[in-house]
């Protein structure tokens, strides 16, 4: 019997959103970006559409790499999937995550403020929503790093990074760190090994230069990049990864076409779905469509 991870980069214009199913069929989400370019729809919520599309009535594990706006834009919507565990950067503080929040977004930041102090209690490491015990997710193995030296004026480079491997395919997505917090996380042996000769990365800051670290780049060393961000950007690095990643053959499903491609992004691809895991004959896969 075949089995596979499933991961979807929504296209939530400049914003992020990635859903993860495991293969024991948990769900997972990576920050709440909203809005859809191929859709022409701004008030896109990912998680209604898990919740009324996918059949997706609870989530087993949220992660927001760091409060801001493009990162959290959907969480009005949080508690329709009641998500067992969240995870965040808990040392920034709700008086920080609060400072300086324009009254148009106010009501999104404190609904973060209060399920940051809601979720307060830790995950027991024996308990079934560990990610320490790659059985509880159908032997996905789930790791975090979570930068935390650089000065809080700037929680980009407190973002949490998440590497996910099943079937010896690595996907890497790392938030919107830049240069300060991947100097403080290339120094640690653990992160460099984690994050080595991965297959997908999702380029770090929606691909703008201010998050490309060459050092990173090349020990994640992908086959594809994927950047979610706007259509319109003067800062993009995504020649760098282009040039950079090995290559992969992605299938477009509305011309039922594929060729090999080094870089995705959503603004002009919509959303990008990866299948990986093994076959019947027990062979690895790695499948990638677009639209």
């Amino acid at each position: 019997m075949a089995t596979r991870c499933e991961v979807v980069f929504w296209d939530v214009q400049h914003g992020h959103m990635t859903y993860i199913k495991t293969p024991n069929k948990r769900h997972i989400v990576i920050d709440l970006g909203t809005g859809d370019y191929s859709k022409d729809k701004e008030a896109f919520s990912p998680l209604l559409h898990l919740r009324d599309k996918y059949g997706v009535k609870q989530l087993d594990y949220v992660i927001i790499t760091h409060p801001h706006l493009d990162h959290i834009d959907d969480i009005l919507n949080f508690d329709s999937l009641n998500p067992k565990v969240l995870k965040r950067p808990k040392h920034l503080s709700n008086q920080e995550v609060m400072a300086n929040v324009r009254d148009k977004d106010r009501e999104k930041f404190k609904k973060y403020c209060e399920i940051n102090n809601r979720y307060s209690e830790p995950v027991k490491s024996n308990s079934s929503d560990s990610t320490s015990n790659p059985d509880n997710w159908g032997g996905l193995q789930i790791k975090s790093f979570t930068p935390s030296t650089c000065n809080h004026n700037n929680f980009n480079n407190h973002s949490i990074v998440t590497i996910i491997e099943y079937a010896d395919i690595k996907v890497v997505i790392p938030g919107d760190n830049e240069k300060c917090s991947f100097d403080e996380l290339m120094n640690k042996e653990d992160f460099v090994t984690a994050i080595s000769d991965a297959d997908i990365l999702l380029a770090p800051h929606h691909g703008r230069e201010s998050g490309f670290n060459a050092d990173f780049f090349k020990a994640v060393n992908p086959r594809l990049s994927v950047v979610s961000d706007g259509r319109f950007c003067d800062t993009s690095a995504n020649p760098r990864y282009t040039s950079g990643s090995r290559g992969w053959v992605v299938h477009r499903t509305s011309t039922g076409t594929k060729r090999e491609r080094k870089c995705l992004t959503t603004a002009s691809d919509g959303e990008v779905v990866a299948h990986f895991g093994y076959q019947t004959d027990g062979k690895r896969f790695l499948y990638v469509k677009t639209k």
